[in-house]
């Protein structure tokens, strides 16, 4: 056995110790390695450290928390399976979103919800596993809409609840999840994720206006408008005429063109693409808009 396996087994043992300064110092230890060491990560899961880690998200400690959801985070980036097979993966999740506004760490909160991230965007076997977990749902939209939820729970949360839409029947479930369940929230996600359903629902809300406001506005990194362009392009594509005239209406403002015209010059490959695409369908008259509309999910893990 070589020094790294020691080392590794030597921290996996002392997470099971009845002391808190040993507990934290080997998950210190394990977020280090897992961070500093992507070999280290399989490494990591092959001891058994997974049941522990996750655990861990149980603990009342802060610090306990955020050193055992982050190493989760940085092993679910590339030793996805094991964590895949831990029968109480979500529970110990969900757990730990479900007090983000009051007991659990706000770090481990986004942590958790990377993680989330991480599986859906590449698993998508995944995805009904967490769509039939409608807890797990209400949570991440509850960091969503919260003032107090920190800039990147925000994200991360986004992010989760967007791969979890991107399973067809789990579109569905969001739009017909109980009123007064944080409407809004869930009826963009799922609309942005390409649902059929949640149409009417969409513009109800103020979904367009919403983004369209997004383009106008100098405050808007380019990174936000365009993720602003990408959302009303899969709706351009994915309603019917109807919305697609809205959006027309919308987006014909000088601002708004000027934000889709800035990232169709500025943006990413991806992000002039879309913008381009997004002029074409809107200012052609929308009759190229395909019902059978493709996801336009962009997987980041960059932040």
């Amino acid at each position: 056995m070589d020094l790294k396996h020691q080392t590794i087994n030597t921290h996996l043992s002392n997470l099971s110790s009845h002391s808190h300064t040993t507990r934290l110092a080997a998950l210190r230890h394990l977020r280090l390695l897992s961070n500093q060491d992507p070999a280290a990560r399989p490494i990591i899961s092959a001891a058994g450290a997974i049941p522990h880690l996750l655990d861990a998200l149980f603990s009342s400690s802060h610090s306990i928390q955020d050193n055992a959801a982050a190493t989760l985070l940085n092993i679910s980036i590339s030793d996805r399976l094991p964590l895949l097979s831990t029968h109480h993966l979500l529970d110990a999740i969900a757990h730990l979103l479900s007090s983000h506004a009051t007991s659990s760490s706000p770090n481990a909160v986004q942590s958790a919800a990377a993680t989330l991230h991480c599986l859906l965007s590449f698993v998508p076997e995944f995805r009904p596993t967490v769509g039939a977990r409608r807890d797990i749902l209400h949570y991440l939209i509850g960091i969503i809409e919260s003032s107090d939820s920190p800039r990147r729970s925000v994200k991360d949360a986004l992010k989760a609840s967007f791969g979890i839409a991107l399973h067809p029947p789990n579109r569905a479930i969001m739009v017909q999840l109980e009123p007064g369940h944080n409407g809004p929230a869930r009826r963009v996600i799922a609309q942005i994720a390409g649902c059929d359903e949640s149409e009417e629902a969409f513009r109800e809300v103020s979904g367009i206006p919403l983004l369209s406001s997004l383009l106008e506005s100098e405050g808007s990194s380019l990174r936000t408008k365009e993720n602003a362009v990408s959302g009303l392009l899969n709706v351009v594509r994915c309603s019917g005429e109807e919305t697609v005239m809205e959006v027309r209406e919308k987006t014909v403002s000088l601002a708004a063109l000027d934000g889709i015209v800035y990232v169709q010059d500025h943006g990413s490959a991806k992000g002039k693409s879309k913008a381009v695409a997004l002029l074409k369908l809107v200012f052609d008259g929308g009759s190229s808009c395909n019902k059978n509309c493709c996801d336009l999910y962009p997987v980041e893990l960059d932040s």
